[in-house]
């Protein structure tokens, strides 16, 4: 059973930068297709950024182009989401998520996926 764990949530400014960690518990990360998905209260769960087991993509969603970005340490089975330009409408709890999956899909819809983690916050607020 995969477990994943984020960590790195907080409050910040708006402009300012957050690195959320995503820990999972198997030695063979890449063979997951994974994500970050983001939910704010009374809105419904909604992708952030996903990627194949073989790093194709990343696919982002549009309101974080430019501004996030993902990267994953097979090595440290750790995947991360370096946030910068932060807005206000960022805030929300973000989850990370996994599906076991070799080569090249990525998952764009949450029910896609298996594993989830139990969130970190994130608030942008001055």
């Amino acid at each position: 059973q995969l477990q994943l764990v984020e960590s790195g949530g907080g409050l910040v400014q708006p402009g300012g930068s957050l690195r959320l960690s995503c820990a999972a518990s198997t030695f063979t990360l890449d063979s997951y297709a994974m994500g970050w998905f983001r939910q704010a209260p009374g809105k419904e769960r909604e992708l952030v950024v996903c990627i194949s087991s073989s790093n194709v993509g990343p696919y982002y969603a549009d309101s974080v182009k430019g501004r996030f970005t993902i990267s994953r340490d097979n090595g440290k089975n750790t995947m991360y989401l370096q946030m910068t330009s932060l807005k206000p409408e960022d805030t929300g709890r973000y989850y990370c998520a996994a599906v076991g999956s070799w080569g090249d899909s990525y998952y764009t819809d949450p029910d896609d996926y298996d594993y989830w983690g139990q969130g970190t916050q994130v608030t942008v607020s001055s």
